[in-house]
């Protein structure tokens, strides 16, 4: 028995000596003009100097913040290890849809993530800094929000990813306050039609991203997803994309976010 105790005394030890660090950093917007919270997740073998990461940034939904991830999809910190990745968590605001806002110069969310946050992310870690090693994915507004960044920054990201997101946003007028973000679909019509991306995706160079999304066929942005992945294909854009039975929850996200994980790995191992 005091064997025993002993062995599980060292495993324990051992698996405490090898686990994903969390930190909170507080990054100042000069565009915004204020400090905003970022989670940080460092992989186990973190410590040692001579190894350096491929990073993922991870968007999150409407009304989430940037700690939405770490306590929402607590299975993201063992992913961290599993795939050797640092993992980034922004603060997107309540409502951003991480735009640039073109009716409120106070939200400035995509200059945020594509530059500030990326900056601060190679200055402070242990990063490879380039977009081959750097993917970025997110959940509902945060998947429209990845895909809006990615397109608009692929000198930046070489990745991009999405599940159950909002990539479709001009049927859904009244919801989510996203006339607030961009005007309202009389008087802005044309931010309505441009800055959604379904409509984004023909007007932007993709060859040389690597994309993949998915989304769940009892989500309510189940068929928005579908008629991205539909236009993808009559334009001949490569993609992985995925539907798997699911709705608009934690639990479907946990489960997408393993599969997008083990995508961008082998994208950043080529």
């Amino acid at each position: 028995m005091k064997k025993i105790i002993i062995l599980f005394f060292a495993i324990v030890s051992c698996s405490s000596l090898k686990a994903s660090t969390v930190d909170t950093a507080v990054i100042f917007s000069p565009s915004m003009h204020k400090e905003i919270k970022c989670v940080i997740i460092k992989p186990d073998n973190y410590a040692n100097k001579n190894l350096r990461f491929p990073v993922v940034y991870l968007l999150h939904g409407h009304s989430g913040s940037y700690s939405y991830w770490v306590q929402k999809i607590p299975n993201i910190k063992i992913d961290a290890d599993d795939f050797q990745l640092i993992l980034v968590c922004p603060d997107g605001g309540y409502n951003s849809w991480y735009f640039d806002s073109p009716v409120d110069s106070t939200r400035k969310y995509e200059t945020h993530i594509s530059k500030e946050v990326v900056t601060y992310v190679d200055s402070n870690y242990h990063t490879i800094p380039d977009r081959n090693h750097r993917a970025i994915t997110g959940i509902s507004m945060g998947g429209h929000g990845a895909f809006y960044i990615a397109l608009r920054h692929t000198d930046v990201f070489g990745a991009v990813g999405s599940s159950s997101g909002g990539v479709d946003f001009t049927l859904f007028k009244t919801h989510w306050q996203i006339d607030k973000q961009i005007g309202d679909s009389i008087n802005y019509k044309d931010n309505w039609i441009n800055m959604t991306v379904i409509n984004m995706i023909e007007h932007y160079p993709l060859s040389s991203l690597t994309i993949i999304f998915d989304c769940g066929t009892d989500d309510f942005f189940y068929m928005v997803n579908k008629k991205l992945h539909e236009k993808m294909q009559r334009l001949g854009i490569s993609h992985d994309y995925i539907e798997r039975p699911g709705k608009h929850t934690s639990e479907y996200w946990q489960n997408s976010i393993d599969y997008q994980l083990l995508f961008f790995k082998k994208y950043f191992s080529k």
